[in-house]
């Protein structure tokens, strides 16, 4: 008992201790006065965009046009037959060697009567096509026409009431930054709605054709081609119908047909079965600071003429070799692929400004387009065109068509018909 009360009283004495410590070294000290001395404030550049963050992330609202966009969306199955090989199994027992190959995509109602657009890959090749609205409701569709280079098909169906539809808006006004969402039925899953925004317009993949796609960041996958790329309003502004992949689902990078080509393509598939495009009638390149240099010209950007053709728009309008294309309308070129592009919204007989750079001065040329030389002969599987008159000239050539595409394997094989 002696010995738990001296331990009581001793680290009772401590703590007594301690505390009178405390106050005799460094609560005294704490009380000293540190001399200030006035100095001139130092100022640093500031932005306040931090302080709209919040409200940046908490806009637009994306939910209007979500409705509005999933209701004239629809899952397109497209039936195929193909022949497999026949195997000693298939010989014996008798059996078909025809096989049923699905595959699907997505399509956007674009008027109240049930005509659709989508994808000319989605239905390609299809001796069914099925549609399957967001109410569950199922439709066989017709094909009304199709456009293999814009990756355009219009479909058809008959409806026993108005349908919901998206409506078009001007793809040319896009801005890069700007929102949008993707609407389709990726993987088979119906209605899915992803966001995103602009990455690039005018963005060409395949360098032949000269596509003018509209790149977003908005997720797309297997399943989403042929579904709607809207902005905020809900408008139609693109097509969605491809992805740069190396395993074939999104990774960033989703490109769409603007909204003005498709348009213009429908419509000349519903008025003349097939599209009409307007010709400008020049072939050159765009320009860079490299071949600026060779080409001895002020202009890094733009779109050199290199040739001219003859009888065409261009050439009755004056446009010559050299001159650099730096506006068509209100459309700044900065590259081929906005010329091509904005040329596709075009028909024959348009007229169009043409802002051009020649000898250090601009000149503004309106210019009517002409009619395209371009003509498919499907059953050689080869495309065709009227050779044009400056070919015809430097090659000594009256008549004749240039051939422009060739899948015909034989034809190259044992003719050596080829490209050009």
């Amino acid at each position: 008992m002696k010995k738990i009360l001296t331990l009581v009283l001793a680290s009772a004495l401590g703590g007594i201790l301690t505390l009178s410590a405390y106050k005799v070294f460094i609560e005294k000290d704490s009380k000293l006065t540190v001399a200030s001395t006035a100095t001139n404030p130092t100022y640093f550049p500031t932005s306040n965009t931090s302080n709209n963050l919040y409200a940046a992330a908490n806009a637009p609202d994306l939910t209007v046009a979500a409705e509005n966009a999933v209701h004239a969306v629809v899952h397109v199955k497209n039936t195929s037959i193909s022949k497999a090989p026949m195997s000693l199994q298939d010989l014996f027992l008798g059996r078909s060697t025809e096989r049923a190959q699905i595959g699907t995509g997505s399509g956007v109602i674009i008027s109240p009567d049930g005509y659709i657009i989508t994808n000319n890959h989605v239905i390609d090749g299809a001796q069914q096509i099925e549609v399957t609205l967001n109410d569950n409701k199922i439709y066989n569709a017709n094909l009304v026409g199709t456009d293999e280079k814009t990756d355009i098909a219009l479909l058809k169906i008959d409806a026993d009431e108005d349908l919901p539809f998206e409506t078009f808006g001007d793809s040319d006004q896009t801005k890069v930054g700007e929102w949008v969402l993707a609407v389709g039925n990726p993987f088979n899953l119906t209605s899915t709605v992803t966001a995103g925004i602009i990455s690039a317009k005018s963005r060409d993949l395949s360098g032949v054709n000269a596509q003018s796609f509209i790149q977003t960041d908005a997720a797309v996958n297997p399943g989403n081609s042929g579904g709607a790329l809207v902005n905020t309003n809900g408008e139609l502004i693109g097509i969605n119908t491809a992805i740069t992949s190396q395993t074939g689902s999104y990774i960033g990078y989703s490109f769409a047909v603007p909204s003005n080509i498709a348009r213009k393509v429908v419509e000349d598939i519903m008025e003349f079965g097939n599209v009409q495009n307007g010709v400008l009638g020049v072939t050159g390149g765009e320009l860079n600071s490299k071949s600026a240099e060779e080409l001895k010209v002020n202009d890094t950007e733009g779109f050199y003429v290199n040739s001219v053709e003859d009888n065409s728009g261009a050439a009755k309008a004056g446009i010559k070799t050299g001159d650099v294309i730096k506006k068509v309308d209100n459309i700044q070129i900065t590259k081929f692929a906005d010329l091509s592009g904005y040329l596709k919204t075009k028909s024959p007989n348009d007229v169009v400004q043409i802002t051009l750079s020649r000898d250090g001065s601009e000149k503004v040329i309106p210019v009517t387009l002409s009619k395209s030389e371009i003509m498919s002969v499907n059953f050689l599987d080869m495309e065709l065109r009227n050779i044009p008159s400056n070919v015809k000239k430097e090659n000594g050539i009256k008549n004749g068509v240039m051939v422009t595409k060739n899948q015909n394997y034989q034809l190259y094989k044992n003719l050596g018909i080829n490209t050009g």
